[in-house]
């Protein structure tokens, strides 16, 4: 296992979660070091997630690929462990080809995940170019008549978008900080202002996919792929919008932004099929009978958007955020959905998660991003109770 020091590098001994959570950073650390080792087996692929009880290993193109080596970063920042640095080092190293990669739009998961916190705790030069290519590449979707960047290159679409974009565009403000390229901050703030009027309802929940005429540059269809229906919740997706525009608001302070992450979390929040437990079926409306699996990643993605968004609201409505994040991670943290320590699971932190139901795939499994964003949201929580503001990538745009 990677070693637990008893205090943080600086002295400070971190805050614990609760009565059940103390010992997170132990067994995170028995876990995904069992998980390392595995991989140290199969050269060249990381994990996403799990298929008929074994390991499934995608390769560094996979748009789940860095989240493995980002969820070791975020642990390594918890517990200041050289070993868990070596590691998410590692497997960093793993995506050497990906920030070049144009022929996708999940640059912001795969690279900002991975090199974005290896530079955001270790500096190195080459994480930063990593991070700027990234970009470059991410830049080549946008479309400059919609002012949107296309998300998927493959189905019957015209011009797809889809909600889980908005999580890719903190990558375009490292790098403009980085490299001191405005275009950047143009096309991610242009992308956040058309999926704000085009992917949301009235009541805050919001559409997965929109898919556009970019000649005529209109809308030709709403719809939600990975949901239960067109005009249903589907509950990772509205995680990913409140993430995503309390991002977008952190780096450009534009207040619209806020108002939009405010709004779905209103929706997610106030839903009437919230469980006790915060663990929200994947799809808010997805038919009662039987009861419908659970997403653990969804409730993990929210916990981690709800904690920064408490501070940047009135305290009042910050306290509601606070305390159902942490009501959320108090149940993330404990059985049934944190896996054991025994041979099961294949070393995954999070059980209980569902990936695309519609499809048959990945229902009721761990995924390698429900974990990331636990490990995000437990630092955040930890920061928050020390008084400290959570640990981003970007804290404001230095260009506007």
């Amino acid at each position: 296992m990677f070693p637990v020091p008893a205090a943080r590098p600086d002295g400070r001994r971190p805050v614990s979660l609760s009565p059940s959570a103390t010992s997170f950073v132990a067994r995170a650390s028995r876990r995904l070091a069992r998980l390392a080792r595995t991989l140290d087996e199969t050269p060249g692929l990381l994990p996403r997630s799990l298929r008929s009880g074994s390991l499934d290993l995608v390769p560094p193109d996979d748009w789940t690929s860095g989240f493995f080596p980002g969820s070791l970063w975020l642990l390594h920042e918890l517990s200041g462990v050289s070993e868990t640095a070596a590691a998410a080092r590692r497997f960093t190293d793993r995506l050497a080809t990906v920030p070049g990669m144009k022929h996708t739009h999940d640059l912001g998961f795969m690279v900002g995940c991975s090199y974005g916190h290896a530079w955001r705790l270790q500096g190195a030069e080459s994480d930063a170019a990593a991070l700027v290519e990234a970009a470059e590449s991410l830049a080549d979707r946008f479309d400059p008549r919609l002012g949107l960047i296309r998300s998927w290159d493959f189905g019957e679409w015209r011009f797809p978008v889809i909600i889980d974009n908005m999580m890719n565009l903190e990558l375009l403000f490292l790098a403009a900080a980085l490299a001191g390229d405005a275009r950047f901050v143009e096309y991610a703030r242009a992308h956040a202002d058309r999926t704000a009027c085009t992917h949301f309802r009235e009541d805050g929940s919001c559409f997965h996919l929109v898919d556009f005429d970019p000649e005529r540059d209109c809308v030709l269809r709403r719809q939600t792929v990975q949901g239960h229906a067109d005009d249903s919740a589907w509950a990772r997706g509205q995680a990913w919008a409140i993430h995503g525009y309390t991002t977008v608001f952190r780096c450009t302070r534009e207040k619209a932004y806020l108002e939009t992450a405010r709004a779905a979390a209103r929706f997610y929040l106030e839903h009437p099929r919230s469980p006790a437990d915060r663990v929200p079926p994947w799809d808010f409306d997805a038919p009662a009978e039987p009861p419908p699996p659970r997403d653990s990643s969804a409730a993990a993605v929210c916990a981690s958007a709800l904690l920064e968004l408490s501070t940047f609201v009135p305290a009042a409505e910050g306290r509601v955020y606070r305390a159902f994040a942490e009501s959320t991670l108090d149940a993330l943290l404990e059985p049934p959905y944190f896996a054991d320590d025994d041979e099961a699971d294949g070393g995954f932190l999070l059980r209980h998660a569902v990936g695309h139901l519609p499809a048959g795939q990945e229902i009721d499994v761990p995924l390698c991003y429900g974990d990331f964003y636990l490990l995000e949201a437990v630092g955040r929580r930890i920061r928050l109770e020390a008084g400290l503001p959570p640990a981003t990538l970007v804290s404001a745009s230095p260009i506007r």
